[in-house]
């Protein structure tokens, strides 16, 4: 496998998008990519009082389990510790990776089988991994072709979704020994899966992520299309599930409808091919399954957002993807710009606080605000309101009431604050805008024909000859 060099979103992320936006060929993918996924939603929710109904019942399902989301995470481990499933907490993605380097070192694996997991691509797993000398390899098709490649996946639900055919053919011939150029779709799928059906068998551990903990019950409920999923949790030996702790639910009977609005807004699908319900070990009799089960609860700046609450809305995410399907920056720039696990808008205001708003502040100002998102949001995340409260964060004064996140003020300009103070004293008092829009007006030919950002793609900006209240004094003479 070829070892995935780590994203990180710094400053980088202007060079990263104006490359994309060079490259016609992929705009266009993701453009009909985008449109498809789109179209397919569409076709799901045909009754909008319906949809208007599933989504106000999602978030407030997401509501009250975030309200009470301490008093669910010590009912989530009770239950499953009685259940005989060992529950882990980890604060850092350091941690979470040191608990699962030790459960393989206690089996000696060497290898270990990973179904989808966006929190293990959060953490850097599979780097963590191979630094300590253990294979991790990917068995979902999309995972397992952006490993292949060394990247990282563009989108939380399709990995591969920047991938063309062609690129696919290339790579598959290029890296599986035998394997002949082919662009037909059906027999790549066919090489994918026959590589990785005899890695079950070989796997000494089995990684999966979680898409709701029930509390009540102590089950751990995954949703996946492929069977991949069911085979890291069922094949190897020992299963490591791995979570960040906002999954949690309280009642079995709150995952129906987010189980129906994550598939519909995420593939167009009314279901999923497997849904599956994890709450054991092996028990005696039972001919499958594995000997032991660990769940890795992660925070990794999660509390951050929990104990804002505006922010807190953050963590209602059930990771269906549908605010990226219909963002009109993604759409044109793909997941890899943003350089960050999640991209998107659900990535830029879940990034500030995995690893700090120094590092992914201008991915806030990488919208248009239109608000596509929030309509499309299964679970009625207000993204755009967090947006402009990132915004805000990122030009505080550090040390002010309105710094509250770690990283704040880390987009600080003095000499664009000093502009906007001045902005505020000229309107803000009737004499001072009267003489300065008096000198404006008089000495429009000194204005700058260089004006930062605005002048990239438009025309500079210059004071009209005369004021609005001279011509209105003129015409009343």
């Amino acid at each position: 496998m070829s070892q995935v060099i780590p994203l990180h979103p710094d400053n980088d992320f202007k060079d990263r998008s104006h490359t994309v936006l060079n490259n016609p060929g992929q705009r266009k993918n993701f453009r009909g990519a985008m449109d498809f996924l789109q179209e397919k939603r569409r076709g799901q929710f045909p009754d909008q009082d319906e949809l208007a109904g599933l989504r106000e019942l999602g978030a407030s399902i997401r509501r009250y389990s975030l309200a009470r989301l301490p008093q669910l995470l010590e009912q989530l481990e009770k239950n499953l510790t009685a259940n005989g499933i060992q529950v882990h907490w980890a604060e850092t993605a350091d941690e979470a990776n040191a608990i699962a380097l030790n459960i393989a070192r206690k089996h000696n694996a060497r290898t270990i089988a990973k179904g989808k997991s966006m929190v293990s691509e959060e953490i850097e797993f599979n780097h963590a991994m191979a630094a300590a000398g253990i294979e991790a390899f990917e068995t979902d098709m999309g995972e397992y072709i952006v490993q292949l490649a060394g990247e990282k996946p563009s989108h939380i639900i399709m990995p591969a979704i920047h991938k063309t055919k062609q690129e696919i053919a290339a790579l598959f011939a290029d890296k599986i020994p035998g394997v002949a150029y082919t662009e037909d779709v059906d027999a790549l799928i066919r090489i994918g899966r026959q590589v990785l059906r005899r890695k079950f068998a070989e796997a000494d551990i089995g990684l999966s992520g979680v898409n709701f903990a029930v509390a009540e019950t102590g089950t751990l409920c995954l949703v996946e299309n492929e069977g991949n999923g069911r085979m890291c949790t069922t094949v190897p030996k020992v299963h490591i599930a791995v979570t960040g702790i906002e999954k949690v639910v309280e009642k079995l009977e709150h995952v129906p409808p987010l189980y129906s609005l994550l598939t519909r807004s995420a593939t167009g699908q009314s279901i999923t091919t497997y849904f599956n319900m994890i709450s054991r070990p092996r028990q005696p009799g039972e001919k499958d399954g594995p000997e032991e089960v660990h769940l890795i609860l992660l925070d990794n700046g999660r509390t951050q957002a929990f104990a804002d609450e505006q922010l807190r809305a953050t963590l209602q995410c059930i990771r269906c993807g549908a605010c990226m399907n219909h963002c009109p920056i993604y759409a044109r720039i793909g997941g890899h710009a943003y350089g960050t696990t999640y991209p998107g808008p659900i990535g830029a205001i879940v990034s500030p606080h995995m690893l700090g708003l120094g590092a992914t502040y201008p991915l806030a100002f990488a919208s248009t605000l239109c608000g596509a998102c929030v309509e499309v949001c299964p679970v009625k995340i207000p993204i755009t309101d967090i947006l402009i409260r990132l915004r805000n964060e990122a030009q505080a004064r550090p040390g002010s009431v309105e710094a509250s996140l770690r990283g704040s003020g880390a987009g600080r300009n003095v000499l664009v604050s000093t502009i906007w103070k001045a902005w505020s004293l000229v309107y803000s008092r009737l004499g001072v805008y009267r003489l300065t829009s008096w000198f404006m007006s008089r000495g429009r030919a000194l204005s700058p024909v260089e004006q930062g950002a605005w002048t990239r793609c438009r025309t500079p900006l210059k004071p009209a000859p005369k004021r609005l209240r001279d011509l209105l004094e003129e015409k009343n003479k």
